[in-house]
């Protein structure tokens, strides 16, 4: 397949960018990035000790909840996906419908909780390898203080070296990788949620059950719950890298929003079956081991179907582990490019270069494994490094698609022209956009306060306890967003401008201007609409 294939390769030349990444995503592995990057075999099997022991049996109606409104997001970024599929959605999108200012955050937003998120993925195979074999407990014997979280920066370290080779040596050996893995992943989910249907002990009464949790405190189980809700909303994103990859997928105005959907709606019914069966099959929901780091739903595996079937399986969990970080790191990347592209990064220039041979940014692969590895490095000794990590990771996330819904948003409101239009066979909404839209922003809005409120079970749930772990999500969140504009507000928008290796207009004449303080950015970087916003 030609690398750059497509009448005006596919939306790139909107944004006034010359074709310059290898264009040969096909259908499939387009899909299986979004699928990789939800990974329910990795968030299920490395979260559900978190919401199991913050809530019970009856943590399992975070799944359906927190889908519901992903589902939103999901179908609001199907329609950008129809008509944006360029590198660094999230970023490009909040472009074309807000200021540059909010454009500038949501990708420094998205970049920062990518790279955590990156180190946090990489996490699990501490929690996994372990039980598969002792050996893989390098650093003790898991009962130190610091035993789990050492090893598993060790495990962890090796995991994202390993994915940043991948995805520096080109996306076609991602995409290969991660399509095979995920295949390897949905196959294994279909056969674990068959097993475990056939072991089930106990009827559905007992997803009712609260184990009396919240009991006591002040909102009771609702409490309990909403920090449950954490497992699950943990998991269900990352359904964007189908756009992310745009400019590398083959027909990505109808490739990506399909992709965006099925990835979500597929992870969803996977990851659903899996928490279900696994509570009814669990041989005794009374075991601390479920909501125990060292246990959870890899111990109901291992209890259920025995040594070496139980372990096949957590090998497949493994799998998913190392696709998972890989799709996450593939659309860390391409994020790191697209603002670097326009210049909006520190060292733009050599973070934007792309490889002449492997066609793919080798630099910008290699800037985020090595930033990952510094985040694990930082918290070596933080025995709540998965859920600190976690937690901080998502509550940048649900912040950076906020910066995309709520504009599109406001867009829709001031009666601006569609975002997508059906005619032209891009994915359209229709007249449910507006609603659609509105349950997204208020969902992104009420999740980001769930996510990000000072609790101890989050953010200290082990000693020792500090007042500034407890609102380290606030204070971190807080300081990120505030470096982040400062840096874009007093210098990086004063140099702001594609550059001229990546100019549509560069290729066929002159480079392109960087932006002056005050100016306007060029048309083709414009919202949608007539209304044009100031810097």
């Amino acid at each position: 397949m030609s690398s750059h294939s497509g009448q005006d390769n596919d939306g790139v030349a909107e944004f006034g960018y010359a074709p310059s990444l290898d264009r040969s995503i096909g259908k499939f592995a387009s899909f299986a990035a979004g699928v990789s990057y939800i990974s329910i075999l990795t968030g299920v099997f490395q979260l559900f000790y978190f919401g199991y022991g913050s809530g019970g049996p009856a943590y399992v109606w975070s799944w359906p909840l927190v889908f519901v409104g992903q589902v939103m997001v999901a179908l609001c970024f199907a329609e950008l996906a129809s008509r944006y599929p360029v590198a660094g959605s999230v970023y490009n999108w909040a472009k074309k419908l807000s200021t540059p200012t909010t454009s500038w955050l949501a990708g420094w937003l998205l970049l920062i909780s990518s790279i955590c998120t990156v180190g946090a993925v990489a996490l699990a195979y501490q929690i996994t390898l372990p039980q598969i074999w002792h050996g893989f407990q390098i650093v003790g014997d898991g009962t130190g203080t610091y035993d789990f979280s050492v090893n598993g920066v060790i495990l962890a370290g090796l995991l994202v070296v390993s994915t940043t080779l991948i995805n520096a040596f080109g996306v076609r050996l991602t995409a290969i990788v991660n399509s095979v893995g995920v295949f390897v992943e949905l196959i294994a989910a279909v056969l674990l949620v068959v097993a475990l249907a056939l072991h089930i002990t106990r009827g559905p009464g007992v997803l009712l059950d609260t184990h009396g949790l919240g009991r006591g405190q002040h909102f009771g189980y609702a409490g309990a719950f909403l920090v449950a809700t954490l497992a699950s909303a943990f998991v269900m994103f990352g359904f964007d890298t189908a756009s992310s990859l745009g400019e590398e997928t083959v027909d990505p105005k109808r490739t990506a929003p399909r992709a965006i959907i099925r990835a979500v709606t597929a992870s969803f019914a996977l990851g659903g079956l899996l928490l279900v069966f696994g509570l009814l099959a669990a041989p005794d929901l009374g075991d601390p081991k479920l909501g125990s780091a060292d246990g959870g739903l890899q111990y109901v595996v291992l209890s259920i179907l025995g040594g070496p079937l139980g372990k096949a399986f957590l090998i497949c969990v493994v799998v998913a582990i190392t696709v998972c970080t890989l799709a996450i790191q593939a659309a860390a990347i391409r994020t790191l490019f697209a603002m670097a592209r326009d210049g909006n990064l520190p060292f733009s220039s050599w973070l934007g270069r792309v490889h002449p041979v492997r066609k793919t940014p080798t630099n910008a692969a290699i800037t985020i494994g090595v930033l990952a590895i510094a985040t694990l490095v930082v918290n070596v000794k933080e025995p709540a490094i998965f859920t600190i990590l976690t937690s901080i990771g998502i509550v940048l996330i649900y912040a950076s698609y906020l910066l995309v819904t709520a504009p599109m948003l406001r867009h829709r409101l001031r009666g601006g022209e569609p975002v997508s239009d059906p005619a032209r066979g891009e994915f359209s909404l229709g007249r449910w956009g507006l609603i659609v839209n509105i349950v997204a922003v208020l969902w992104g809005a009420v999740m980001i306060v769930n996510l990000i409120w000072p609790r101890a079970e989050v953010y200290n749930s082990t000693a020792p306890y500090h007042w500034y772990l407890r609102w380290g999500g606030v204070l971190f969140v807080g300081g990120i967003t505030l470096i982040g504009l400062l840096m874009y507000r007093l210098r990086i928008r004063h140099r702001t401008g594609v550059l001229a290796e990546h100019s549509l207009a560069g290729a066929a004449g002159p480079a392109v201007s960087p932006v002056r303080p005050g100016d306007r950015r060029d048309p083709a970087a414009e919202p949608v609409g007539a209304e044009k916003p100031v810097p």
